[in-house]
């Protein structure tokens, strides 16, 4: 069943060095608990392609003793990757450098320059922080759905304002633990489907991503979801460090 991953992934492998980074975006919505786990096997499976892969943190700022992306904002040759590891990846504060960016939007024309040496740059912020950078970007940001009943509301919430703030149109990923729900309560993911159809009129094909146990079939489910978020991706085109004075 993974053959075909297998495959692309040598495919993947061997453009990797020439290719620009891959742009995407997790819209965070309150549920770090659910977010993360698939967040981090994500990283994992695009690191298995031969990609590295660079996470910027828009819940966390940067500090002079945790420096991120505002540091490299301010001195991009100060602070220029090194080539890095291809079997781990890094995760970098960005919430200041998020702010700083606001206005210009995260692009290659504004941090093209940044990231020379990361096959994935990935954006973890929330709805209303990926609205400002990456508007009108034709990205898919990952809007991750856990089995919890709050999470329905808080997903819509996010997907609302990227879809009317930013005309960006999330990939939902439904975390399932149960087979089935009894009739008269439906699961969050039902609940986010109604509300899209009924409010936003978006009809939602969610991605399952199974946590039922069986270890083979959530990485099945997560190296399709890899995958298909790589395809979905907005290239970043690389540029040259300009040093500023």
């Amino acid at each position: 069943m993974l053959e075909p991953c297998i495959n692309q992934a040598a495919g993947l492998q061997a453009m990797a060095p020439l290719a620009s980074p891959k742009l995407m975006a997790v819209a965070s919505h309150g549920q770090q608990q659910g977010e993360l786990p698939l967040l981090w096997s994500l990283c994992h499976s695009w690191v298995e392609l031969g990609l590295p892969v660079l996470v910027l943190d828009g819940n966390k700022s940067e500090t002079d003793s945790n420096p991120g992306l505002i540091h490299l904002l301010q001195d991009p040759l100060g602070h220029a990757n090194v080539e890095q590891d291809a079997s781990a990846w890094r995760v970098l504060p960005a919430a200041l450098g998020f702010a700083q960016l606001s206005s210009t939007g995260f692009h290659a024309g504004s941090v093209g320059h940044l990231f020379r040496s990361d096959g994935v740059v990935l954006l973890y912020a929330s709805a209303t922080t990926l609205t400002q950078l990456l508007k009108n970007s034709g990205l898919t940001p990952l809007l991750v759905l856990p089995p919890l009943r709050s999470a329905s509301m808080s997903a819509y919430q996010a997907m609302k304002v990227l879809m009317q703030d930013a005309q960006l149109q999330p990939t939902v990923a439904n975390i399932e633990l149960q087979t089935s729900t009894p009739i008269h309560m439906p699961s969050p993911v039902q609940t986010l489907q109604h509300c899209a159809l009924t409010f936003l009129g978006l009809e939602i094909k969610p991605i399952t991503v199974s946590a039922l146990g069986n270890p083979q079939t959530s990485q099945d489910d997560i190296s399709r979801l890899a995958l298909q978020l790589l395809e979905n991706a907005v290239p970043l085109q690389r540029q040259q460090p300009q040093r500023t004075h």
